[in-house]
């Protein structure tokens, strides 16, 4: 459907003017042939008339340059044969004009009389001149509509990109919000004291998710905050403390990376990972960036709950994750769900561009 809608696009904007190319074209060699034929000075009627006639010439070879030869053989990477080719038109348009140019203005034009302008020789450089100087002006403008069209299918694709990574992130944020209020609500049922500090921190959250994830990029060093802030909450959900292992092994702390990558797979592993009313298993995190590489890997006990990718009403944030990484780190990305009766483990590696 993408495809479609920018072909529909292209056709409505087609930057391939072949009249207005042409006109522009044979209007300027016109100018100049003129003044050459006048040889300086003021042209006369005579001028004109030759002038004329002597570009219908050079028009057929240059056309057939154009539409026949540089299309079917050249655009084909037929290179021996559009050189062949290029010769034989070129000899035999300008034998042709050598021959017959004169006597066909002589008899064409009755009441003027045409004097050589050019010898044959001469013709044949002009030909050779022209034909050259057309085929660079032909490449010139083929590569003007080449490079504007794809500019344009780039532009388009950045915004389907972008709409696509927004509709994204409109799901991952109340997705988060909705399993943070559950925890506030939990608290509250329970009147714990630690209700009002839960608040102020799922606040500091919050604004981070909302407010400052809003950008293409975030510094490593922000996503690190975020993912320390959210441990802390969850330890709010039990009686015992999480225990979590968080390695963190950063050589730049302001390395780009795209928002809301990692907090998806820790979600997960708090969900799937650990059983309400019973003691916490662990959770190891280790999270390492080193020049342009990131990786980040998540491991939790497997407690046989539904936390596979592939189960249908699982994960709406993993299932994000693996969408945002197509669309942001194409090609640049490994991602990997490991699962044994043991443990379920998440490893993601990023590059970034140099």
């Amino acid at each position: 459907m993408q495809s479609l809608s920018l072909n529909a696009i292209l056709k409505k904007s087609n930057y391939h003017r072949p009249l207005i190319f042409n006109g522009i074209l044979w209007l300027l060699a016109f100018v100049v042939l003129v003044f050459v034929f006048s040889k300086g000075n003021t042209p006369i009627k005579v001028d004109y008339i030759y002038t004329m006639v002597f570009l219908i010439t050079l028009a057929l070879p240059v056309s057939i340059n154009f539409y026949i030869l540089i299309p079917r053989l050249l655009k084909q990477e037929k290179y021996l044969s559009y050189a062949m080719s290029f010769i034989f038109n070129l000899v035999f348009f300008a034998l042709t004009s050598s021959w017959f140019l004169r006597p066909l203005l002589d008899l064409v034009f009755t009441k003027y009389f045409f004097i050589a302008y050019l010898s044959k020789t001469d013709i044949f450089i002009v030909f050779s001149i022209f034909l050259v100087a057309t085929t660079l002006i032909k490449f010139a403008e083929d590569w003007f509509y080449f490079n504007t069209n794809e500019n344009k299918i780039l532009r388009l694709k950045n915004q389907h990109i972008e709409t696509q990574l927004s509709a994204l992130r409109a799901q991952i944020n109340p997705h988060f919000l909705f399993n943070s209020l559950n925890v506030i609500y939990a608290l509250a049922l329970e009147k714990k004291t630690e209700t009002t500090k839960a608040i102020v921190q799922l606040s500091d959250i919050l604004r981070y998710v909302i407010y400052d994830t809003d950008t293409e990029r975030v510094i490593l060093k922000d996503e690190v905050k975020l993912i320390t802030n959210y441990i802390a909450f969850q330890n709010y959900r039990f009686k015992t403390p999480i225990p979590t292992d968080l390695n963190i092994n950063i050589e730049n702390e302001h390395y780009k990376i795209y928002p809301m990558l990692l907090l998806p797979l820790i979600e997960n592993s708090y969900k799937y990972g650990i059983i309400s009313g019973e003691e916490p298993k662990r959770i190891k995190i280790d999270l390492t960036q080193n020049k342009n590489n990131f990786e980040f890997c998540i491991k939790n006990t497997n407690l046989n709950t539904d936390n596979k990718l592939k189960a249908k009403d699982s994960g709406v944030g993993l299932k994000n994750l693996k969408n945002n990484l197509n669309l942001v780190y194409p090609n640049r990305h490994y991602f990997e769900v490991v699962e044994t009766p043991e443990q379920f483990k998440v490893l993601l590696k990023l590059t970034n561009e140099i």
